[in-house]
């Protein structure tokens, strides 16, 4: 008979480690995009690219979480 497959809890530290990381990113894409030249600024901000980029990755966050929770 399979033993059952022990089911991983996260607690506040995760969620707090993930949320710090998460922070620390967008605060340094922000420190690099304020050095970028005019040209490359407008197509980050002005064009579709951000909306694309935060739908593209809000989809695969939540595959995965799909895919995650059939798992046995």
């Amino acid at each position: 008979m399979p033993e059952p497959t022990a089911v991983r809890t996260y607690g506040w530290r995760e969620v707090l480690l993930v949320g710090g990381a998460i922070v620390l990113i967008v605060l340094g894409i922000s420190l690099i995009t304020a050095f970028l030249p005019d040209g490359a600024r407008w197509v980050i901000f002005q064009s579709p690219l951000a909306i694309v980029v935060i739908a593209g990755g809000t989809i695969l966050v939540l595959a995965s979480l799909l895919r995650g929770s059939r798992r046995p």
